[in-house]
């Protein structure tokens, strides 16, 4: 039987809701839930996107004056994923609004909703609903497969939002204490006024502080809770592959990763367990992650013949990915023993290294190594110094000896004093 009329231009809609960008994801829906809901703008709120947490559609005077603080407090005030119509405070004044979670814990507002085609309320809410979570796990896949140039941009939103975040909430933490300091003075004649102000300015503080943790833990997500957001969407896979997968998780207390590095990661080691399962002797797959304070460190190993190449493909993609974070891929193969992978990324803006780390392509970790191996220090004690693991001391050992070079702690050490001495040649 021929679908409706209705039912294709749904379907078209949604296959191009599908495939739309990053950038675009926002307008595409607007269009396609047109002749069911109409609205002055339509706003997402993410957090898979680290440097575009909002997108938007519609009226600039709502999209422009939205802010994070506004779609936070909708968020919050939804207790599941049942749509709301509401009064909600949007671009700066109280609207009316439909909001409505997402499984992936994004949200979806429309500003002065109302039913279009002459369709019943619930008509129209159940079609948006389909059309918004088709959306979100769509934003948040396309994250997951971003261009490295998409990561790139991301990152360096972050980084400017973190800095703008961090300017705002000096300028005006002082502008409100010195407005406490002033109405709080005893020389003050109207006590009542000077007690209310006090009160309000005192609110105004609580609240940007409030902020400020709030764009804070978007900006960042601990390691132990990104890991275990990795074992959750490996999950199915495990259920339903028979492959057997081992997570060796990073310790509780280890640093935060910055949004973007943990939606990154997580990402680069679903995409390596996929490109492991695709081998057909693979039966056990083991995941690591581990942090020096520095880098994510992440090992991924598998039982199969050893046949996964930095020549495919798949894995030339993932190499780029790990390229866009300035981050390094390693595999290490033996035929007939599986396949080691080893990704560092960095959590900052890489430093400009040493002249002889340059020459070497040190990381600023491997450098911090090779002068405490230098120093007489084992394995132990370097950990300790660095607050690491002595797997970690591990991991940046056997990269340094790669890039030096050398197969010993005693070789590395002559090349470095060599390299300090003037002597190399």
């Amino acid at each position: 039987m021929t679908p409706a009329p209705d039912a294709l231009s749904l379907l078209d809609s949604a296959a191009e809701l599908a495939d739309a960008p990053l950038l675009a994801i926002a307008e595409r829906l607007r269009k396609a839930i047109a002749p069911y809901v109409a609205c002055s703008a339509l706003i997402v709120f993410t957090e898979d996107c680290t440097g575009r947490p909002q997108k938007k559609a519609g009226a600039e005077h709502i999209i422009s004056r939205v802010t994070l603080d506004e779609l936070d407090a909708v968020r919050s005030s939804l207790p599941d994923l049942a749509p709301r119509w509401s009064e909600e405070e949007i671009a700066g004044r109280v609207r009316p609004v439909l909001a409505v979670r997402s499984s992936t814990n994004a949200l979806l507002v429309l500003t002065e909703p109302s039913p279009a085609g002459g369709r019943s309320a619930a008509e129209a809410i159940d079609v948006v609903v389909r059309l918004w979570h088709l959306a979100a796990v769509r934003i948040r896949d396309k994250v997951a497969e971003a261009a490295p140039s998409y990561l790139r941009e991301s990152r360096a939103a972050s980084a400017e939002r973190a800095r703008l975040t961090a300017e705002l909430t000096d300028q005006h933490s002082t502008t409100l204490e010195t407005m406490l300091a002033a109405l709080r003075s005893p020389h003050q004649s109207d006590a009542a006024a000077r007690q209310a102000a006090a009160d309000l300015a005192a609110g105004a503080l609580v609240r940007l502080r409030s902020s400020a943790d709030r764009t804070a833990a978007l900006l960042e997500e601990p390691v132990a809770k990104a890991f275990e957001r990795l074992q959750s969407d490996l999950r199915p896979l495990q259920r339903f592959s028979g492959i057997a997968v081992q997570f060796v998780e990073p310790p509780a207390d280890g640093r935060a990763l910055p949004g973007e590095v943990a939606h990154a990661a997580r990402a680069i080691v679903r995409s390596l367990v996929l490109a492991m399962v695709e081998q057909d002797d693979v039966r056990r797959i083991r995941v690591q992650w581990g942090c020096d304070g520095t880098n994510l460190l992440i090992d991924i190993r598998d039982d199969g013949e050893g046949r996964l190449s930095l020549g495919e493909d798949g894995m030339r993609r993932i190499e780029q990915r790990v390229q866009a974070l300035d981050g390094e891929l390693r595999i290490e193969v033996m035929a007939s023993w599986g396949a080691d992978v080893f990704v560092r990324l960095p959590l900052d803006a890489p430093m400009p290294p040493s002249r002889e780390g340059a020459e070497w392509g040190l990381g600023e970790r491997e450098e911090q190594v090779l002068g405490l191996l230098s120093g007489g220090l084992r394995n132990r004690a370097i950990a300790a110094e660095l607050n690491v693991s002595e797997n970690t001391v591990k991991f940046h050992l056997r990269n340094l000896f790669r890039k030096l070079g050398v197969s010993s702690r005693a070789e590395a050490i002559a090349v470095a004093a060599e390299a300090r001495s003037g002597t190399r040649t």
